[in-house]
């Protein structure tokens, strides 16, 4: 019974086994990135993010087909794109950041969606939105694990510099100009992460691995290393589950492991070390004691 439910549908069907090897990858570089997303405070950041790379996306679809080098290219230069250019309008103008990459991730996703609906179809559209982690290729998954490597060398190598730059970005920028550089290299991460996480999830779901095991994580830990680590670790828990739940019950992929992430979310909140049942506890034993 529990190897029917739990291991058959990967032992049998190489496209389970594809798309377990492809949320692994994107579970241990994705949910990094939006632990440090969200310590910045910039958790729709990814958000937009995630839209802004849609009409690169679309016009390497729309030249070459579901070609997963072609939509990589397109997404990376259409994300790479708009993260340069909100951090130079801001730089220039009174404008803040959030403000002028909400601006361009608004105009990057309406051009995505009418490139595709004038030039394609509904199907096509609903692919890019929405993504498929049941049909990932070979090329799709040498893909998801370089991305996978690329973050985690990188990490390693800035990981001071952007601990720093969470916590005490004005002190940083006192003691090295790497401030600026670091910024953008940690969002070009993003970037090449959102690329990975929409060959499987899509553009509209793929920000969910991203953010929400590290929202979650937030309620059980109060250590750098422990959100990281169980940021990690949940979002691989949510992404077994939901393919499991999406073979057994023929949902759809994408949204059954948002839906699985949330669900630890939902959970961390009532049930974790901070979360409200134990605040509203600790609350009330201050209040009898007093």
């Amino acid at each position: 019974m529990i190897y029917d439910l739990l291991i058959s549908p990967f032992s049998e069907f190489q496209f389970m086994q594809r798309a377990l090897a492809g949320s692994l990858a994107l579970c241990l570089s994705g949910p990094l990135i939006g632990v440090f997303l969200m310590l910045r405070r910039m958790s729709l950041t990814g958000d937009a993010m995630s839209h802004a790379i849609l009409p690169g996306a679309a016009i390497g679809y729309l030249i070459a087909g579901l070609s997963v080098e072609a939509m990589t290219i397109g997404g990376l230069i259409a994300g790479g794109i708009v993260v340069l250019l909100s951090g130079a309008v801001s730089r220039l103008t009174q404008s803040g950041e959030d403000s002028s990459l909400a601006a361009f991730y608004l105009i990057s996703m309406a051009l995505g969606v009418l490139l595709i609906s004038t030039h394609g179809s509904s199907v096509d559209l609903l692919h890019v939105l929405f993504g498929s982690a049941l049909a990932l290729n070979d090329s799709a998954l040498w893909l998801l694990g370089s991305i996978t490597t690329i973050t985690l060398l990188t990490m390693a190598w800035l990981f001071r510099p952007l601990v720093l730059e969470c916590l005490d970005p004005d002190y940083l920028g006192t003691v090295s100009r790497a401030g600026s550089w670091v910024h953008m290299a940690f969002l070009l991460l993003a970037v090449l992460n959102l690329i990975a996480g929409f060959h499987a999830l899509g553009t509209l779901m793929a920000v969910g691995l991203m953010i929400l095991p590290g929202a979650a994580m937030r309620y059980w830990s109060a250590s750098l290393g422990g959100l990281l680590a169980g940021a990690c670790i949940s979002a691989f828990v949510a992404s077994f589950s939901g393919l499991l739940l999406s073979y057994h019950l023929g949902w759809p992929t994408s949204p059954t492991i948002v839906l699985c992430l949330g669900g630890v979310y939902l959970l961390s909140l009532v049930a974790g070390r901070f979360g409200a049942w134990r605040q509203g506890q600790n609350g009330r034993q201050r209040h009898l004691r007093g």
